[in-house]
C-alpha cells in the first residue's frame, strides 16, 4: 500500500472510530426501518440472508479480495471485483473509466453499495475508506466469501 493508501486507512479509522456515521436503510422495500450506526468496534454488517434479500434490489457489491483470489476460489453472484488497493481510485473515477474498467454503472456517494471480502478485515476497510469519501449508504458483509459459500456455492468466472 502506497502512501496516500496509508493516509486514507489512517483517516478511515480516524472517521470510523466515533459513533454517529448513519448507514441508510436499503431503499424502499425496508420502509420503517431505521438507519443503523456505526462504532468502533462494532462496525454492523449484514448477515447472509441481510445482504441476498439486498442483492434483489439495485444495491452495487463490490469483492474487494485480490484478483486471483477470485479467480481461483470463485465470487458472491453479482459482485464486483475491485481489489481494496484500488478502491479509493476507483471510487475517485470519471464514471466513464469505472464503467469501462468494471463493467459497472459507477455508484454516486448517496447509492447503496455493500463490501465483502473473504472474512471481514478488507471489507472493514473498503467501509472506511467510502465513508472517508463521503458514500453514506455502505455497509459491508462481514462473514464474506467464507460464511457465504456455506450457504450456497460460488459463482465461478
Amino acid at each position: 500500500m502506497g502512501l496516500w493508501g496509508w493516509w486514507w486507512a489512517a483517516r478511515a479509522l480516524r472517521l470510523a472510530s466515533g459513533c454517529g456515521w448513519p448507514v441508510a436503510a436499503p431503499g424502499p422495500e425496508a420502509a420503517g426501518a431505521t438507519s443503523r450506526r456505526l462504532c468502533a468496534g462494532g462496525a454492523p454488517s449484514l448477515s447472509y440472508q441481510q445482504l441476498k434479500d439486498l442483492k434483489k434490489t439495485s444495491v452495487l457489491h463490490i469483492d474487494v479480495r485480490e484478483r486471483w483470489e477470485v479467480d481461483r476460489s470463485g465470487k458472491i453472484p453479482a459482485s464486483i471485483n475491485i481489489p481494496l488497493g484500488e478502491l479509493v481510485e476507483a471510487l475517485q473515477m470519471d464514471p466513464t473509466e469505472f464503467e469501462e474498467r468494471y463493467n459497472q454503472k459507477m455508484p454516486s456517494k448517496s447509492d447503496p453499495v455493500v463490501f465483502s471480502c473473504l472474512a471481514g478485515t478488507r471489507s472493514k476497510q473498503a467501509l472506511g475508506f467510502a465513508m472517508a469519501l463521503g458514500f453514506s449508504r455502505v455497509q459491508q458483509y462481514a462473514g464474506g466469501f467464507e460464511d457465504w459459500i456455506k450457504h450456497e456455492p460460488p459463482e465461478t468466472k
